[in-house]
C-alpha cells in the first residue's frame, strides 16, 4: 500500500518506499541499499545450518523464531565468498582427475574449447528466451558466476561417466543445484556426438570419492576390463580400430537405451524425477566388448559373464542391442582359433601374448 505501484526507477526510490513504512500501532522501518555480491545457487550444510544461532519461540517455535545477528560462541565466522570460492576451486582441480574423467589434461581441454562456442550461443539462447526477445541494453557486468563454461564440462563429463550422483557434486562444490549447467552440457555432447564412456568406479558420497581421489582405490573396488579384454588378439582388430568401432557403436546404443526408457516411463523424463546416478552392472562399453568377443566365438556364454561379472541375462541382453548396430556399422569378424573355457583362461592368455606390431 506504500508503494502503491510507483515506478522503481531506482535504488533510492525503492529504500525510501519500504522505509516511509508506517502503521497505527507505531511500527516504523529503517532501510538502507546493501551493495554486497550475494550469488545464488549457495548451498549451505547441516552442519553450519546446526550453528546458526536460532532461538525458537515459546509457540510454534519450528514457525516463530529469532535468529540472532552474531554466529553461536565457539562456531568461528561464517566462510565468506573468497573462502567458499576458494574451497569450490580446489574441489573442481581435484575432481579433473584422469581417473575420474577418462582423459588427460590436454583431451579435457580440447573439449572445453570445442564445446565454448556452443556454450555462449546456449546462454544467448537462454536468456534471450528469459527476456522475451532481443537484448535492449548492452551487455552488463553482473558478477561473476558461480561455474564457469570449464567447470560445467568438467561436472557433466563426471556425471555421464556416472562417478557419482548430482547430489555429491554439490557437495563437494557447495551448490545448491547443478542440474540445469549439467543438463545444457549433456544436450551439446549429444548434439555433437560425444561419448565420454562410463567408469566402473561409483562414489555415493563425497567423503568416499575424497578418500579415493587422496589414498588410492581400495581392495573391493572393481577395476575396468576394457584394457586387458581389447587385446588384439582377442577382439580380432588392433587397438586403434577396435576404439574406433566402439566409438561408433556408442552413440546409436545410447540412443537405444533412453528409447527404452522413455518408452517404459510412457514419456519424456520429468524434471526432478531422477536426483542421482545409479550404477550399471556393465558399462556401455564393455557391452560392446562382450558382444564383440561373443561373435569371435572365444568361449561360453557363462565365461562371458564370469568374465564380465555380471548374469548371463545382462550379457544376452547386451548382445541383443549391440549384434543390430554391428551389422549396420558393416562389421564383420573370423572365427577365433582360441577356445577358453573359464575367464581366468582369457585374462591369462591376454597378459602373457605379446600384441602384434602396427
Amino acid at each position: 500500500m506504500n508503494w502503491r505501484g510507483r515506478p522503481l526507477t531506482s535504488h533510492e526510490v525503492v529504500v525510501n518506499s519500504i522505509a516511509a513504512t508506517r502503521t497505527r500501532t507505531g511500527l516504523t522501518v529503517h532501510a538502507a541499499l546493501d551493495p554486497g555480491s550475494y550469488p545464488t545457487g549457495i548451498a549451505v550444510s547441516r552442519q553450519q545450518l546446526s550453528l546458526l544461532p536460532i532461538t525458537p519461540h515459546q509457540q510454534h517455535g519450528p514457525w516463530n523464531y529469532t535468529i540472532a545477528p552474531a554466529a553461536a560462541p565457539g562456531s568461528g565466522p561464517a566462510p565468506g565468498n573468497a573462502e567458499r570460492d576458494q574451497a569450490r576451486a580446489t574441489a573442481l582441480a581435484i575432481l579433473a582427475d584422469s581417473r575420474l574423467t577418462g582423459m588427460d589434461a590436454g583431451t579435457l581441454d580440447a573439449l572445453v574449447r570445442r564445446l565454448a562456442p556452443l556454450q555462449a550461443a546456449q546462454a544467448e539462447a537462454r536468456k534471450y528466451q528469459q527476456r522475451g526477445g532481443p537484448r535492449r541494453q548492452a551487455k552488463g557486468d553482473h558478477g561473476k558466476a558461480l561455474l564457469s563454461d570449464t567447470d560445467r564440462v568438467l561436472i557433466t563429463v563426471l556425471y555421464q561417466r556416472q562417478v557419482c550422483s548430482q547430489t555429491v557434486l554439490m557437495d563437494m562444490l557447495g551448490l545448491s543445484n547443478i542440474g540445469q549447467a549439467v543438463a545444457e552440457t549433456s544436450a551439446l555432447l549429444r548434439r555433437q556426438k560425444i561419448d565420454v564412456g562410463q567408469t566402473t568406479l561409483c562414489f555415493s558420497r563425497a567423503e568416499d570419492l575424497r578418500d579415493f581421489l587422496k589414498h588410492g582405490p581400495k581392495p573391493d573396488l572393481r577395476e575396468p576390463a576394457t584394457a586387458l579384454l581389447t587385446h588384439p588378439a582377442l577382439t580380432g582388430m588392433n587397438r586403434a580400430d577396435y576404439h574406433a568401432l566402439q566409438a561408433r557403436i556408442a552413440t546409436p546404443y545410447a540412443a537405444i537405451v533412453e528409447q527404452r526408457r522413455h518408452q517404459r516411463r510412457g514419456g519424456d523424463k520429468q524434471p526432478g524425477t531422477r536426483g542421482g546416478i545409479f550404477r550399471q552392472k556393465i558399462t556401455d562399453a564393455d557391452r560392446i566388448l562382450a558382444t564383440i568377443l561373443s561373435q569371435r566365438k572365444l568361449c561360453s556364454l557363462e565365461t562371458l559373464a564370469e568374465l564380465f561379472d555380471v548374469s548371463r541375462a545382462t550379457i544376452r541382453n547386451a548382445m541383443y542391442d549391440v549384434m543390430p548396430l554391428l551389422d549396420e556399422d558393416g562389421f564383420t569378424t573370423t572365427t577365433s582359433q582360441q577356445r577358453f573355457s573359464t575367464a581366468a583362461d582369457i585374462r591369462a592368455f591376454a597378459t602373457t601374448t605379446p600384441e602384434p606390431p602396427h
